[in-house]
């Protein structure tokens, strides 16, 4: 698939071109948005009228060493006006409530909404807004940076996506998952949506609290906070064991070993840029939660608070 150039429809071979939208195109949903439009589908990106010009006039130029050196061509727009088989959503928590705007209900229709969203309360609200039977969650495990508008720089040697959704019928979680499949990121279809979440939610919450209450990356964390870092992931998973999510402390400390120790999160990014911080889809998401489940979670809270007051 890797190759260098634009991309075009005649590149598409196995089955029918779609047409998709992509709410976000930072550095998870440009990266999609690319991968979809050099795998011949027609992509419509929706975005500020500043970044919608951009890349009308010069696409999205990816770098990556899994999928290679690349433009694709995309249309964009500040709002959804026509409909799509499936509208990808990839902005952060932060700016959720504002961006849902440019996907107006009425014109999305039946198609599918997939939300690339950290958290785990986000599918409650978008079902709400959008009805219980399109809203597919997604967790994605990549990472991929948007250095200028339509400029994506993918830096991991993968991308990989759970699909899930429980509401959603399995053939169309099916047939998306093999569109996506098709165009890069190996996508499965998972068949417990809390437990998705969950998984994700459970390894992303200490990790994101640690780094970026310290402004560290992991390698710092591991040596100078490990018995904070192992406290909290003993709370996190209890709370994800309560909510039907996976439970294996030992085994979430060990993946955190394996990641190099530059690594940080995309929270301490944000941190590090002035951004909004997604604290409370993440951090108030899991207090919330543990309240619920009358779960002690000392650690998560100190930290919640000090970076709340921060």
């Amino acid at each position: 698939m890797a190759h260098d150039g634009t991309a075009t429809q005649n590149d598409r071979t196995d089955s029918a071109v779609g047409t998709y939208a992509v709410l976000g195109p930072g550095g998870v949903g440009g990266l999609l948005a690319a991968l979809l439009a050099q795998a011949g589908h027609r992509v419509i990106c929706l975005a500020r009228e500043e970044t919608a010009s951009a890349l009308r006039t010069s696409g999205i130029r990816v770098r990556s060493g899994a999928f290679g050196d690349f433009t694709a061509s995309v249309e964009a727009d500040t709002q959804l006006r026509e409909p799509v088989d499936a509208c990808l959503i990839a902005v952060k928590h932060t700016a959720l409530d504002a961006s849902l705007a440019r996907v107006p209900a009425a014109v999305l229709g039946d198609a599918l909404l997939v939300p690339f969203l950290n958290g785990v309360e986000h599918p409650v609200a978008l079902r709400a807004r959008y009805g219980p039977d399109g809203v597919a969650p997604a967790a994605i495990r990549v990472e991929s940076t948007r250095t200028a508008p339509g400029e994506i720089v993918h830096g991991s040697p993968f991308a990989e996506i759970d699909l899930t959704g429980d509401p959603v019928p399995r053939a169309r979680l099916e047939a998306l998952a093999a569109v996506l499949t098709e165009a890069g990121p190996v996508t499965r279809v998972r068949d417990d949506e809390t437990a998705t979440l969950w998984a994700k939610m459970a390894f992303l919450a200490p990790l994101a609290l640690l780094t970026t209450r310290y402004r560290a990356p992991v390698g710092e964390i591991r040596a100078h906070h490990r018995d904070e870092l192992t406290a909290l992931v003993e709370e996190t998973i209890a709370v994800s064991r309560a909510c039907g999510g996976p439970g294996d402390a030992a085994q979430a400390v060990t993946r955190y070993e394996s990641f190099p120790p530059d690594t940080k999160s995309s929270m301490l990014r944000d941190a590090e840029a002035g951004r909004p911080l997604e604290l409370d889809a993440i951090g108030g998401a899991l207090l919330r939660a543990a309240s619920r489940h009358d779960i002690p979670v000392p650690v998560a809270s100190r930290l919640v608070g000090e970076l709340g007051e921060g």
